[in-house]
């Protein structure tokens, strides 16, 4: 039987990289690796993570530019800077709540 993991992070929660200088807003999440193995491959073997794992589509910035990212969950920390995420896409998703959180704009409705 394959275990089931947990997911760490939830959507809406800004995250940083462990590794690289970018920080983001979660807006979905696979259970465990879903992207191409040309993806996969092409992370440098000693830096690739396990698959077995939660992964995170994240609305990212850096101090350039702004992206979207797919990261492992044992490269992400919570951000606790209370900045936030200047993405654009995450205005037309989601709206920040009073604890400094975002939460979908739907979801405020209810």
């Amino acid at each position: 039987m394959k275990k089931t993991h947990t997911a760490k992070f939830q959507i809406g929660q800004v995250v940083r990289h462990r590794l690289f200088p970018f920080r983001g807003v979660v807006f979905d999440i696979d259970p465990e690796f879903s992207n191409t193995e040309a993806w996969y491959q092409s992370i440098p073997a000693e830096r690739r993570p396990r698959k077995d794992q939660p992964f995170y589509h994240l609305y990212a910035e850096n101090d350039e530019t702004e992206y979207v990212a797919y990261v492992s969950e044992q490269n992400l920390l919570p951000d606790s800077s209370g900045e936030p995420v200047r993405h654009p896409q995450v205005a037309e998703i989601f709206e920040k709540d009073d604890r400094g959180s975002y939460r979908r704009r739907n979801a405020m409705l209810n």
